[in-house]
């Protein structure tokens, strides 16, 4: 694994954050699986998308600490290292967040309502939609390193990052109304299932808010060259 850090390092400085996203994509990626499991009410594949997922998350810990631990200190970095890594832990979290949903949908037999399923679908959506633009994000970096962290490729970026905002806020919306009609079923479920799903809500939550975070940390990086 040292060899192959190495080696993205000197391809570009950014190419190991791409490559951790990467692996922190196929966590996030799973999720839409999970939870049509879990409207079907199959428990047993629930159960093991979430082994798969909480793998998929260790292999994104591992290239996160390799990272960390290999980077060159002698090496040419065109922004400051603190914030390459604070990147890479804004990455990490949103791995992190993934597992946790996944965990959460375990904890005992959920039942998706009908009348917060459609809410709740798009949620998720958009929450992914969210993460999913913040990747591209990171995908830009190294266009930005060719341009100089300026010029038309830095304004493309910075409009990206505005996406991204726009969808976290549009994810804030849909959570509204989600749980406007989640409360409405106080009375069709126990408490430890009402109180599960608004856990995961909160922890779905959080990967459109981190993928805010990521591309705000982006935007910031630029305005400091």
């Amino acid at each position: 694994m040292l060899t192959t850090i190495l080696n993205l390092f000197g391809r570009s400085p950014f190419a190991p954050l791409e490559s951790h996203m990467g692996k922190v994509a196929n966590c996030v990626q799973m999720i839409p699986e999970l939870f049509e499991a879990l409207s079907k009410k199959d428990y047993d594949e629930v159960e093991r998308i979430t082994a798969k997922i909480s793998e998929l998350e260790h292999h994104a810990d591992l290239t996160k600490n390799d990272i960390r631990n290999h980077l060159p200190k002698g090496l040419f970095l065109p922004i400051d290292r603190s914030h390459l890594l604070e990147i890479l832990a804004i990455q990490d979290r949103i791995a992190d967040a993934a597992e946790d949903v996944a965990i959460l949908t375990t904890l005992k037999p959920l039942e998706m309502l009908p009348i917060f399923k459609n809410d709740f679908h798009e949620f998720l959506n958009k929450n992914l939609e969210s993460f999913q633009s913040a990747q591209l994000i990171i995908k830009e970096m190294h266009d930005l390193l060719e341009s100089s962290f300026g010029g038309i490729e830095a304004q493309k970026v910075k409009s990206m990052v505005d996406d991204v905002a726009f969808k976290e806020h549009e994810a804030d919306l849909i959570q509204r109304k989600l749980l406007k009609n989640l409360f409405k079923t106080e009375d069709q479920m126990s408490y430890g299932s009402f109180s599960l799903w608004m856990r995961i809500c909160e922890e779905l939550g959080s990967i459109s808010d981190l993928s805010e975070n990521l591309a705000n940390r982006v935007r910031m990086t630029l305005d400091l060259k």
